[in-house]
């Protein structure tokens, strides 16, 4: 591996971890503040900061996006995952949660052929499959333990796959920069309704009250370890590839088992680890898969340019 592919997958899975790290500090605040307010604040300055750096950067006409609806739809996708993610890690253990929400990628292979067009390959039906069968798998102990919340994953899952397809499609309507801002000043107006309604609710658990300061202060830490970790994810993935990327997001669910059982004495039983690991192999079947079809097509370019 060359020194600046190294340099960059390097990058790119410290970020992936520090994405962990992000999520252990939001479990900590478990009981002690509504999740989807946390979300909420964590999206709101994340936008506020990533828009003063675009302004900074580019000016007030980077605020106008070609597609509004697309980035709505981006927005709209990603704060949809996080309800459900931020609900699932005050619920559930840490290494769970992420290894379900790790079904995105075979969930975004069945929608992209209705919702873009795209034709779904016999080996990626096989990973889907393998996928699900890895989730059921980790949600049969957790079901009988936690009930319908078990399956909230899911819907984390759900929004990232439309996230996934929604990034797609807006690919080349702006800087990397303005991407991120749109989605997460989206997301952040989605969350912040979500959590006046949880309020209004009656759950105790949606209940937003007034916050310790240090919840406020591990919100900020949760909102710098995101916006970080997703520059040094961009970072990486310039350096290194998509390709190389791909792969190195599965260190989020090693960094979780570990922080789960240092710092919540969350252990996973074999159960738990053999339904992630399920997983993860339809994942990198499914990035085998692309991987080998790019290289395909890259040497069929090389045949053709020569002849």
């Amino acid at each position: 591996m060359k020194g600046n592919e190294r340099s960059g997958l390097l990058i790119a899975l410290a970020g992936f971890a520090l994405f962990t790290c992000g999520d252990a500090v939001t479990k900590s605040i478990a009981g002690a503040w509504s999740p989807w307010a946390v979300a909420a604040l964590r999206f709101t300055i994340g936008a506020v900061v990533t828009g003063a750096a675009l302004y900074w950067r580019e000016g007030a006409r980077a605020f106008i996006p070609q597609n509004p609806w697309l980035q709505v739809a981006r927005g709209l996708s990603l704060g949809m995952g996080t309800l459900g993610f931020f609900f699932a890690i005050f619920l559930m253990p840490l290494t769970v949660a992420v290894a379900i929400s790790f079904v995105a990628p075979a969930i975004a292979a069945l929608l992209a052929r209705p919702l873009l067009g795209e034709r779904v390959r016999p080996l990626t039906w096989v990973a889907v499959i393998v996928a699900f069968a890895g989730v059921l798998v980790v949600l049969r102990p957790n079901v009988m333990t936690l009930g319908w919340p078990a399956f909230l994953p899911l819907l984390t899952a759900l929004g990232m796959s439309l996230l996934i397809i929604t990034n797609r499609a807006s690919a080349g309507q702006g800087s990397a920069l303005s991407m991120q801002f749109f989605v997460a000043a989206v997301a952040a107006c989605l969350l912040i309704v979500a959590a006046i309604l949880g309020n209004a609710s009656g759950i105790a658990m949606l209940h937003i009250g007034q916050p310790d300061w240090t919840v406020i202060a591990r919100c900020f830490v949760v909102a710098g370890t995101g916006t970080i970790g997703h520059w040094m994810v961009y970072v990486g993935t310039t350096r290194a590839g998509a390709s190389t990327i791909a792969p190195a997001t599965y260190v989020q669910l090693l960094a979780s088992t570990i922080l789960g059982w240092l710092l919540f004495d969350n252990r996973p039983d074999l159960v738990t680890l053999a339904g992630a690991a399920v997983i993860i192999s339809a994942g990198l079947l499914m990035w085998w898969d692309a991987r080998r079809r790019v290289n395909a097509i890259r040497d069929m370019d090389v045949v053709e340019s020569a002849v």
